[in-house]
C-alpha cells in the first residue's frame, strides 16, 4: 500500500509541474485559457487522461494516414516541449545562480555590520562608565553650581535695571521707539513690583518720564497728516502696548483715516459738476467709477485692515502675553479671565465704531456713484455703463471680504438694479422716439407727392419695408445692449434680479411689449385725428406696417426676446395672440380711415363743384367738366397707391358689355318710353317720377355705403368710389336742374362710368349709383330734355 502511494505522489507532481509550466506559455504569450473537464479520460491536458482509451478511440476513429499525421503532430508537440522546458530551466537556472551570489553577498555585509555593531557596544559601555566617573565626580559641586547660576541670571536682570533709563533715552534719541517699548514692557512689571524701594523708585520715575516723552512722540506722528498707513499702525501698535485706551485710540485712528478718505470722495463729488469750458463732465463713467475705485474703496479697504489688524486681531496676542508674563513672575490669578474680558468687550466695541464709520462713508460713496451713473442713463454706449457697474460691483465685492457683517453689498445691489432700471427706461424711451423719427420720415418722403404728378409717386411699398426693416433692426439693437448686463462675466450677473424679473418683466413688458402697444396706441391715435391733420398717404402705410406688424413682426419680435433672454411660457405676462388681435384691429381701423379719409378728399372737389354751379342756367354742355376728370385721375392715383401695398382682392366676372360705352341713363330713358305700359296703375301724364324710384330701389340690391373694407387693393378703391358716388347722388338732390344742367350731368355721369367700372369689386354698384343720380337729375330738372348718346360719346371721347 505505502509503495502503491509513493508511486503515485510523483505522478500528481509531475502533473502539476506539466500543468504550472502550461500556465506560464499561456501568460507569456496571452493565450486565453480554455476551461478543462478534469474528468474527461480522452482529454490529454486532463488529469483523468487514460492513454489506452486514448489509442483505442484512435485506432477506431481514424486511418492509418491519420494516424501516421497525429503522431507527426504528437511528436512535434513533444519536441515543443521540451524546447519549452529547457528553455524554463535555463532561466530558473540563472535566476537561481543570481540569488546563490546576492545571499552570499548579504553573509559578507552582515559579517562586517556584526563586527561594526560590536565595537559600537564597547564605546557605549565605555561612555556609559565615563559619565557615571564624572557624575560620580562632580556631585559635590553641582549644587554650587546652580547656586552661582542663579545668581548670574539675577545680577544680569539687575544690570538691565540699572541699566534701563539710558537704554530708554538712547533709543528716544534715535526714533527706536519699538525696541524702547520692548525694554519697559519686559521690565514693566518688576519695576511696579519693586517700586517702593528705594533703589528701584528712581529707576521707575526716570523710566516712567522717559516712557511719558515717548508717547508725546508716538501721538504727534499719529496726528501727522503725512503718515503713511504703517507708520499709523506701528505707532497705535505700541501705544496700545503701553495701554493707552483702546476707545479713543480707535476714534482717533478713524478719525485721523478720514480726512484722507473726505478728500477722496470730495475729488468725486467735483467730477459731477459740468465742466462749464467743454459744457460736459470732465471725465466719462468708466474713469469716475475707476477714480472711486482705486481711490476710495482702496483707501477704505487699507484702513479696514489696519484697523482690525491694530484693534481687532491683537486680543490672542495680548492673551499670550498676558500669560506668559504672569507665568514668568509667579502671578497666575484670577486676572487672566478678567483681562479677557476686558479685551473682547474692547473688540466689540471697536468693530461698532468700524462698522459706523464705515457705512457713513459709503453711504456718501453710494450717492455718488448712483448720481454720476444716472446722469448716463441716456448714454448711448450701453457697453460703457455696463463696464462701470460690473468694475463697481467688483471692487465693492473685495471690499466686503473684509467686513463680512457689512450690508454693503445689499446696497450695492440696489444700485445696480436701480440703473439697469433706468437703463431700462431709457430704451424703451429711445424706441418710442426712433419710431417717431420715422413717422416723421414718412411724412417728409411722402409731402411732395400731394402735388406732383402720379407718375412721380414716392414708391410707397419701398416706404413700408424700410419703416419696418429699421424698427425691427433697432428693436434688435436695442436688444443686443440690454443682453450686455446678463453675460456671465459680469460679476452682478448672478444677483436673482437678473434671473427672472429682468428679462420677463423689465425687458419683455416694459420695453418690447410696452413698445409694440405704444406703436398700436400711435396708430390709433392718427385714426383719430386722421380728418384733420393726417395725410391719407400715411394713413395708408400705417396701415400696411400695422398688418405687417399683426402677421409677422410681432411674432418675431417677440420670439427673438424669448429666445435670447431663455424666458419660459409661463413666465409671459402678456401674450402674443392678445397683442396681435389688438394690432389687427388697429389695422382695420386705419384702413376704413383711409377709405373715409381720401373720399372724403375727392368728395369734397364734387360738393364744391355742384354748390358753386347754377345749374338752372347752365350752358349748354361742349366738354366733361374739369371737377370729373380731377375725380378719375385722383381715383386711378389712389388704385395705383393701394396697388402697391396690398393685393388685388376678388372681383365678380366682368358682363359682356362691359368694355362698351353704355349709358347709365339709359333706364331712365326706357322708363319714358315705356311710360304706357304703367297705364294700369297711375295715369301717365300725373305718374310721379320718385315714385318709381322708390318702386326700382325696392328690386335692386341695397349698397352699404359706409361697410368695413378688407385688407384687399380691389375692396379699398371700392369703398373710396362708393363714397365719391354717393356724394354726387346727395349735392344733385339739393340742385334744381334746367335742360342744360341735365344733360351735362348726363356727359359727367357717363364719363365715370367709362373708367370707374374697372377699380370696382362689382360693376353693377358702379351703374346703380350712377343710375340713382340720374334719376335724381330727373326727378331735380325743370325740363326734362335728354342728350343724344351719340352726341355724350363724342363729347367723353374728347374730354
Amino acid at each position: 500500500m505505502n509503495k502503491k502511494e509513493s508511486k503515485e505522489q510523483p505522478e500528481e507532481f509531475d502533473d502539476r509541474k506539466r500543468t504550472r509550466r502550461k500556465d506560464m506559455l499561456k501568460m507569456f504569450y496571452g493565450m486565453e485559457e480554455k476551461p478543462i473537464d478534469q474528468n474527461d479520460p480522452l482529454n490529454i491536458d486532463s488529469p483523468s487522461f487514460n492513454k489506452d482509451m486514448f489509442l483505442q478511440k484512435l485506432k477506431h476513429e481514424k486511418s492509418l494516414a491519420e494516424l501516421m499525421d497525429t503522431e507527426n503532430d504528437m511528436a512535434k508537440q513533444i519536441r515543443t516541449l521540451d524546447s519549452d522546458m529547457q528553455t524554463l530551466v535555463y532561466e530558473n537556472y540563472n535566476k537561481f545562480i543570481s540569488a546563490t551570489d546576492t545571499i552570499r553577498t548579504m553573509k559578507r555585509d552582515f559579517r562586517q555590520m556584526e563586527d561594526q555593531m560590536e565595537k559600537l557596544t564597547n564605546n557605549m559601555a565605555a561612555i556609559t562608565e565615563l559619565n557615571s566617573n564624572i557624575n560620580a565626580s562632580m556631585k559635590e559641586n553641582r549644587g554650587k553650581i546652580e547656586k552661582l547660576s542663579g545668581v548670574h541670571s539675577v545680577l544680569q536682570k539687575l544690570q538691565f535695571l540699572f541699566e534701563l533709563p539710558s537704554r530708554l533715552q538712547k533709543c528716544l534719541e534715535m526714533g527706536s521707539y519699538s525696541a524702547a517699548v520692548s525694554y519697559y514692557i519686559r521690565t514693566k512689571s518688576v519695576l511696579h513690583r519693586y517700586r517702593d524701594m528705594e533703589s528701584f523708585s528712581g529707576i521707575n520715575k526716570d523710566c516712567n518720564f522717559i516712557i511719558s516723552e515717548i508717547i508725546k512722540k508716538l501721538k504727534e506722528t499719529f496726528h501727522n497728516k503725512e503718515s503713511s498707513t504703517h507708520e499709523l499702525g506701528e505707532c497705535v501698535g505700541l501705544l496700545l502696548k503701553l495701554e493707552e485706551p483702546a476707545d479713543l485710540l480707535c476714534d482717533e485712528y478713524l478719525q485721523h483715516s478720514r480726512q484722507k478718505l473726505d478728500e477722496n470722495l470730495k475729488e468725486l463729488e467735483s467730477y459731477l459738476v459740468h465742466d462749464p469750458n467743454k459744457g460736459f463732465l470732465s471725465i466719462d463713467i468708466l474713469e469716475f467709477v475707476d477714480r472711486g475705485c482705486n481711490g476710495f474703496l482702496s483707501n477704505l479697504a487699507l484702513t479696514i485692515a489696519s484697523y482690525e489688524k491694530l484693534f481687532l486681531k491683537r486680543d490672542h496676542q495680548q492673551r499670550n502675553e498676558s500669560k506668559t508674563t504672569n507665568r514668568k513672575y509667579e502671578k497666575q490669578t484670577n486676572s487672566s479671565s478678567q483681562q479677557d474680558d476686558q479685551i473682547t468687550q474692547m473688540r466689540l466695541v471697536a468693530s461698532n465704531k468700524l462698522a459706523t464709520f464705515v457705512k457713513d462713508l459709503l453711504d456718501i460713496y453710494f450717492r455718488l456713484i448712483e448720481s454720476r451713473l444716472m446722469m448716463d442713463k441716456r448714454a448711448q454706449d450701453n457697453a460703457l455703463v455696463v463696464r462701470a457697474l460690473d468694475r463697481f460691483y467688483r471692487r465693492l465685492q473685495a471690499t466686503k471680504n473684509l467686513l463680512p457683517d457689512s450690508d454693503m453689498m445689499k446696497c450695492g445691489k440696489d444700485i445696480v438694479i436701480r440703473i439697469t432700471k433706468a437703463r431700462c427706461k431709457h430704451f424703451n424711451l429711445s424706441l418710442r422716439e426712433y419710431f417717431s423719427d420715422c413717422l416723421s420720415d414718412a411724412r417728409t418722403a411722402i409731402a411732395p407727392t400731394k402735388n406732383t404728378n402720379v407718375n412721380k409717386m414716392v414708391d410707397l411699398s419701398e416706404l413700408v419695408t424700410a419703416t419696418a426693416s429699421a424698427l425691427l433692426n433697432q428693436v434688435k439693437s436695442t436688444l443686443a445692449d440690454i443682453q450686455l448686463f446678463t453675460i456671465s462675466d459680469n460679476n452682478f450677473s448672478n444677483i436673482q434680479y437678473f434671473q427672472h424679473e429682468f428679462s420677463c418683466d423689465d425687458v419683455r413688458e416694459n420695453i418690447i411689449v410696452d413698445f409694440i402697444v405704444h406703436i398700436n396706441n400711435v396708430m390709433s391715435e392718427i385714426c383719430e385725428t386722421s380728418d384733420s391733420k393726417q395725410s391719407p398717404e400715411l394713413i395708408l402705410i400705417l396701415s400696411r406696417l400695422c398688418r405687417d406688424f399683426e402677421l409677422s413682426t410681432v411674432e418675431y419680435i417677440l420670439t427673438l426676446t424669448d429666445e435670447q433672454f431663455h424666458i419660459n411660457t409661463r413666465n409671459k405676462k402678456t401674450s402674443l395672440t392678445e397683442i396681435t388681435v389688438e394690432m389687427g384691429m388697429t389695422a382695420q381701423r386705419l384702413l376704413n380711415c383711409y377709405v373715409k379719409s381720401c373720399g372724403n378728399s375727392i368728395s369734397r372737389m364734387i360738393r364744391t363743384s355742384v354748390e358753386s354751379r347754377d345749374w338752372l342756367q347752365s350752358p349748354e354742355p361742349r366738354q366733361v367738366r374739369a371737377v370729373m376728370r380731377r375725380v378719375v385721375e385722383d381715383i386711378t392715383r389712389t388704385d395705383l397707391m393701394v396697388g402697391s401695398l396690398y393685393e388685388e382682392g376678388l372681383k365678380k366676372a366682368r358682363s359682356s358689355d362691359s368694355s362698351k360705352r353704355t349709358f347709365p341713363y339709359q333706364t331712365s330713358l326706357s322708363r319714358q318710353r315705356d311710360r304706357p305700359h304703367w297705364g294700369a296703375y297711375a295715369p301717365s301724364s300725373n305718374l310721379d317720377n320718385s315714385l318709381l324710384s322708390n318702386i326700382q330701389k325696392l328690386f335692386s340690391e341695397r349698397i352699404d355705403i359706409f361697410s368695413t373694407v378688407d385688407f384687399s387693393r380691389t375692396s379699398i378703391v371700392t369703398g373710396v368710389v362708393k363714397l365719391v358716388l354717393k356724394t354726387l347722388l346727395e349735392c344733385v338732390r339739393l340742385k334744381t336742374l334746367g335742360k342744360y344742367g341735365l344733360q351735362q350731368l348726363q356727359v359727367d355721369c357717363h364719363y365715370l362710368q367709362l373708367y370707374l367700372w374697372r377699380f370696382v369689386s362689382d360693376e353693377k354698384l358702379v351703374h346703380t349709383l350712377l343710375d340713382e343720380v340720374l334719376t335724381s337729375c330727373v326727378n331735380r330738372c325743370v325740363e326734362v330734355v335728354f342728350m343724344e348718346p351719340s352726341v355724350i360719346d363724342v363729347i367723353c371721347e374728347r374730354g
